[in-house]
């Protein structure tokens, strides 16, 4: 068996309909909470793309940690973005689950000789992100991040 590709679980990504309606669902009935919310546009990230192209999209999110994996709420705001066709096709539930790679451009590098593009790309915060077409092989989308908000690339 190959040494693992991935070595932890970050986030948990879950597109909903009604954004409010899901939190308020989430801390009555099962104490889930409290959530930081934001709204999120091609203009918060650096060379945003889907599909290898670039493109304007816009949602809204909000996100709470539950024990150590980051759980993320996305509710789309326009039509076209891969949250929004997640949507439409399957209806609410999880979009994608954030990993750590070992390395994030050599995991980004051997998805694309094997034929595949990134669903989504960008640079958020100074945290390169790619979400790989796994989903035909694992039914879900892995998210991969090259480090975290706030890491200090200068420490030991």
């Amino acid at each position: 068996m190959q040494e693992p590709v991935f070595n932890d679980t970050l986030q948990i990504g879950i597109v909903v309909r009604d954004l409010e309606a899901t939190v308020r669902r989430y801390e009555d009935d099962y104490g889930i909470g409290p959530w930081e919310f934001q709204h999120l546009d091609a203009g918060n990230a650096q060379d945003f793309h889907e599909y290898g192209q670039p493109v304007e999209r816009s949602w809204r999110g909000a996100a709470t940690m539950v024990g150590r994996v980051h759980w993320e709420l996305i509710q789309p705001l326009d039509e076209e973005s891969v949250y929004a066709r997640f949507l439409a096709e399957k209806g609410e539930g999880v979009h994608h689950i954030a990993v750590v790679a070992r390395n994030f451009d050599e995991t980004v590098a051997n998805h694309a000789k094997g034929g595949n593009d990134l669903v989504l790309r960008g640079k958020f915060s100074g945290v390169d992100v790619a979400y790989l077409d796994t989903d035909r092989d694992l039914e879900v989308i892995l998210e991969i991040f090259s480090g975290t908000p706030g890491d200090d690339p200068a420490s030991p």
